[in-house]
């Protein structure tokens, strides 16, 4: 133990005791396994003996990784790698009823898989695969399997016959007390990518019998309907009854639904060498939204040079830029292991929605946590960092739209609920109150409607519902939320619109509102400070003043359009038919 320094019992095993040491020679953090030796019955003391001998033969990215053996004070020591993340358990655990996206549930199940397959190329069964034995690393998204202490080293035909392994997770022909081989583990694997899919066991009871029979009958809850039929039938393939009715491993790897994100995995870690192109072909943009201080752009690449359709190769996931408040040419964002289909910033807040209806944030690292502060002297600046994470608190709702303000975000669900969170010092919730709220919660005021739109300005959130009411909410001065006061409110208020206009959109600038009609025509209300904006919603003659309550703009001399008279001097846009003239 002299080459290790002790901090601290991080778990207590079935054999021993693990600690988390630090190796003095380089500073490095390891596991070391205590497995007491003295009291061991033969069996134990070779079982212990087992774990070392597989572990040495075991050596892939995603199995944790075995350094050295040696006794010390009667015991048995493994030294072996040192994951931080903790255990998949514990993050599923985490997560509460917020499901996965499947691209998630996809990447750490494609590296689980390879995990095992190179176990199994060295005739060992695991005989324990169960998340609480698939570890994480920091970031978590790297998982390593391990804890072979009950694994098994095989001859290429051979059977076991030792009923051994967590009860959730024990195959049929366990329970019948029949043969098995490599097609246990397969049943394993299927229990593990269903508890990711749906935050539960697939196989749970009061007791042993009552769990042997479930297990027996194979019946499990479905996962939701959010994830695809070849998700629900590839876990539905794995838990088969009969073993031989279960894909081999390979057979997995080669189905449609995991060549994606296997590729994504070896593509991110340069385990497959690929040319680049020199000038990837324009991307498409999806979804965009932009307000003053920042800009984002979503787009997925058409595709990349020397590949076609008829390759089979799926095309690249999203990639994500942002530019303006000081970045100059656009920054690509970083992203997650997910595909992200509609996008929104504000001044402080970024976001996007995933294909699979998760919430992505970006935040900037705090002042001097990144590159450190600029040189005396230096003439450039580092182009800023930020960080990409999922947000946590979704309570398993799908979100198909985000809108972002200034130190706040609202986003719409699929069965047309508003939720928000972030600060709520403006009222710009809608919560009735200006505490801050950390995770996405309901707007309640807004329960009896269908909502089918949300836009926020820096301070203010303008909705719009299936029956075409406008609802606002927020800071009230210069008249943005067009209730015809200057006052704010912290809850919904519904909007006035003229009778002869039905709301289309709703939009909002920092300090101003806009609402598109069905007939193309825009209302408007808000701050009047900047002139070349006034002609979008205000009278020449009130160019001093703020309009309180939402107004159809003028048409400019020399347009088709009503209302087309009586104005002088100024430079006019036409909103009916992009005429410019002089007023």
């Amino acid at each position: 133990m002299e080459k290790y320094e002790r901090i601290r019992v991080v778990g207590r095993g079935a054999f021993g005791i693990v600690h988390l040491c630090l190796r003095k020679a380089d500073q490095k953090l390891m596991i070391l396994k205590q497995i007491p030796v003295e009291q061991m019955s033969k069996d134990e003391r070779l079982a212990a003996q087992n774990e070392c001998q597989v572990l040495k033969l075991l050596s892939h990215p995603n199995v944790i990784e075995y350094y050295e053996n040696f006794l010390e004070d009667k015991a048995l020591m493994i030294a072996m790698e040192y994951a931080p993340g903790g255990t998949l358990a514990e993050f599923i655990h985490k997560r509460c009823n917020s499901l996965l996206d499947e691209d998630t549930i996809l990447h750490f199940f494609v590296q689980i898989l390879l995990a095992l397959h190179h176990v199994h190329t060295k005739q060992i069964l695991h005989r324990d695969l169960k998340t609480q034995n698939i570890l994480l690393d920091k970031h978590r998204m790297i998982v390593k399997i391990g804890d072979f202490g009950i694994s098994k080293i095989l001859s290429s035909k051979s059977k076991a016959y030792t009923v051994v392994g967590t009860p959730c997770y024990i195959s049929p022909e366990l329970c019948e007390g029949k043969p098995y081989n490599q097609k246990s583990d397969i049943w394993a694997l299927g229990c593990v990518l269903y508890e990711l899919a749906s935050l539960k066991r697939a196989f749970e009871a009061a007791n042993l019998p009552a769990l042997v029979l479930k297990i027996m009958s194979g019946t499990f809850a479905p996962i939701s309907d959010r994830y695809s039929p070849d998700l629900r039938q590839l876990i539905l393939s794995m838990l088969n009854l009969d073993p031989s009715k279960r894909p081999q491993l390979n057979e997995i790897m080669a189905q449609a639904i995991c060549i994606r994100p296997l590729l994504n995995l070896y593509t991110d870690v340069g385990s497959v060498k690929m040319r680049r192109p020199e000038k990837p072909l324009a991307p498409v943009p999806t979804v965009t939204h932009s307000r003053a201080g920042g800009r984002v752009s979503s787009a997925r690449p058409r595709g990349v040079r020397g590949s076609s359709a008829k390759t089979g190769i799926p095309p690249p996931l999203s990639s994500i830029y942002t530019w303006g408040s000081g970045i100059t040419t656009p920054l690509r964002l970083p992203m997650l292991n997910t595909e992200v289909v509609q996008v929104s910033a504000g001044r402080t807040q970024k976001a996007g929605v995933t294909k699979s209806g998760r919430l992505i944030m970006w935040e900037a690292p705090p002042m001097g946590a990144a590159g450190g502060p600029s040189l005396p002297g230096a003439t450039e600046q580092l182009q800023p960092q930020f960080v990409s994470r999922f947000l946590e608190g979704q309570s398993g709702v799908t979100i198909k739209h985000v809108s972002c303000g200034d130190l706040f975000t609202a986003c719409l669900t699929d069965r047309g609920i508003i939720m928000t969170f972030g600060s709520g010092s403006n009222g710009c919730l809608g919560h009735g109150s200006f505490t801050d709220v950390s995770q996405p919660k309901i707007v309640e005021a807004l329960l009896g409607y269908e909502m089918v739109q949300v836009a926020c300005g820096a301070s203010h959130v303008l909705a719009l519902s299936n029956e075409r009411e406008v609802f606002a909410w927020g800071r009230g001065d210069n008249g943005r939320l067009g209730l015809g006061t200057l006052e704010c409110h912290n809850c919904p208020q519904q909007v006035t619109i003229p009778p002869e206009h039905e709301a289309q959109r709703v939009i909002c600038g920092i300090d101003s509102s806009m609402v598109l009609t069905v007939k193309n025509q825009i209302l408007a209300c808000g701050s009047n400070s900047f002139w070349p904006v006034l002609h979008l919603w205000e009278q020449p003659a009130r160019a001093a003043g703020h309009q309180l309550l939402p107004q159809q703009p003028p048409a400019p001399p020399g347009c088709g359009a009503p209302g087309n008279e009586g104005h002088r001097g100024g430079l006019w846009g036409c909103l009916h038919c992009g005429h410019r003239s002089r007023w």
